[in-house]
């Protein structure tokens, strides 16, 4: 790999890069099936990726007619890989197996290892015989949707499909690596005002949040909408408080430190509740919801925006949600496509019903709406949120910062490319959309 890195470096055309030998192995993150059960009878928070993430080589698969090998140059953390690497809430292998029973090239997933992650930016090194639209050469992001297109259920909105998966985390081979095997219709162009790392980190959270937001399968946010935000300075809160900014609606951020509440007002968010400093306890005891607190919350939103929130960007999950449901305005809607706090929701039906209130799922994007965002990522009108970058030999240390919520937005990883930086081919462009609003979170991440 270091050879192909080597011409990426020094610019080299596709048909150059397309003669560069592919080695038989290469550098990548990996879980291993023996160590399934390491974690038994340990405390979720206290068990620590850096003991299951392995970096080390393994085998090149053989390329798919529909896929391309993707040089990474840089990747990134998200909530996905830190489950896998503790076993939660079940270990990936299972997915493996599963996809490895659809076909003879599925087969090659189930492995004793699984190569994860779920975001990638670099270079298309080899397209399968049926890839169009895409050459050696090109500079791209990967966005995670892994999906079956001779499945019918796949052709109308692709994430209803029978056998939807996320990539790096229901399949093998992901982005944490120095080569990935990549669908072609993962592949999207990569933004070219950003670096490498910038480009790496938007793909699955940024898709995400334009899917709940802004996609017609989601909340379809319009201007004037208030929008509250829950986790408004993490991975896919940064992108949600851009799209309500940007589609003339006004955000209330939820963050829990001062810190993160300057961020926000650096970002143009007025409307900030630091949840912490006010010490919200909607869980009177483990299987008792506070209504009162909800009322307080509530009276606390009401007082900065003068009115109930239209939409709730629900992602907490157990936590939040009896008071998210509360606190939705009559005939407003929670959307939600997460829960890393819990994923056993509770909320009282009556203020659901009786207001006649809307509850969303959401999970990740389809292609069309990855391709959206990315553009307006490439635009200059949605910002990375970069806040940190690792070594690929440091991700479980990445990994365990985002399990103890030690960061701020999204945290890069380095793979191929030698430093940060690198991977701007308009200078001009970044220029105008402004070096301070691209690097903001990376420099409150400092």
């Amino acid at each position: 790999m270091e050879q192909i890195r080597d011409a990426i470096l020094q610019g080299a055309p596709g048909p150059e890069l397309a003669a560069l030998p592919v080695p038989d192995h290469y550098r990548a993150a990996f879980v291993r099936r023996e160590d399934a059960g390491m974690f038994e009878g340990i405390e979720s928070a206290d068990k620590d990726p850096r003991k299951s993430l392995h970096v080390s080589d393994v085998p090149t698969p053989d390329l798919a007619p529909d896929e391309a090998y993707v040089a990474v140059m840089a990747s990134s953390i998200n909530f996905n890989t830190v489950w896998t690497s503790i076993f939660e809430p079940l270990p990936t292998f299972g997915f493996l197996d599963r996809l490895a029973r659809e076909s003879e090239w599925a087969a090659r997933h189930a492995t004793d290892y699984h190569v994860v992650g779920s975001d990638a930016s670099g270079v298309i090194v080899r397209v399968g015989s049926e890839v169009r639209g895409w050459q050696p050469g090109d500079r791209v992001t990967v966005h995670c949707n892994y999906v079956d297109d001779q499945d019918p259920s796949s052709h109308n909105d692709s994430m209803l499909a029978a056998n939807q998966r996320i990539w790096g985390f229901e399949t093998n081979f992901g982005g944490l690596a120095d080569l990935a095997v990549v669908k072609a219709n993962q592949l999207m162009p990569k933004p070219d005002h950003l670096t490498w790392e910038e480009a790496a980190v938007n793909a699955l959270c940024n898709s995400t949040s334009y899917r709940m937001l802004v996609g017609e399968h989601g909340a379809r946010m319009k201007q004037g909408d208030v929008v509250l935000v829950w986790g408004a300075t993490g991975g896919i809160g940064g992108y949600a408080v851009q799209y309500v900014l940007n589609g003339g609606g006004t955000p209330i951020g939820i963050v829990s430190s001062p810190e993160k509440a300057a961020l926000l007002n650096e970002l143009g968010v007025e409307a900030v509740i630091d949840r912490k400093a006010a010490g919200y306890r909607f869980w009177s005891d483990a299987t008792t919801q506070d209504e009162s607190e909800w009322r307080r919350f509530g009276k606390d939103i009401r007082g900065l925006v003068g009115e109930d929130p239209d939409i709730v960007f629900e992602h907490p999950g157990r936590q939040t949600m009896g008071a998210s449901i509360f606190v939705c305005k009559r005939g407003g809607t929670v959307v939600t496509c997460a829960a890393t706090s819990g994923y056993m929701v509770e909320f009282d039906n009556r203020h659901f019903w009786m207001k006649l209130k809307r509850l969303i799922a959401s999970h990740f994007a389809n292609y069309t709406e990855a391709w959206q965002a990315n553009r307006l990522v490439s635009q200059g009108r949605i910002q990375p949120l970069l806040s940190a970058v690792y070594p690929l030999d440091e991700v479980g240390e990445a990994a365990r910062t985002i399990h103890r919520n030690e960061h701020e937005g999204k945290i890069g990883v380095l793979c191929l490319a030698p430093g940060e930086g690198l991977g701007v081919d308009d200078p001009e462009r970044r220029a105008a959309v402004g070096e301070d609003k691209i690097t903001l979170f990376h420099r409150y991440g400092s």
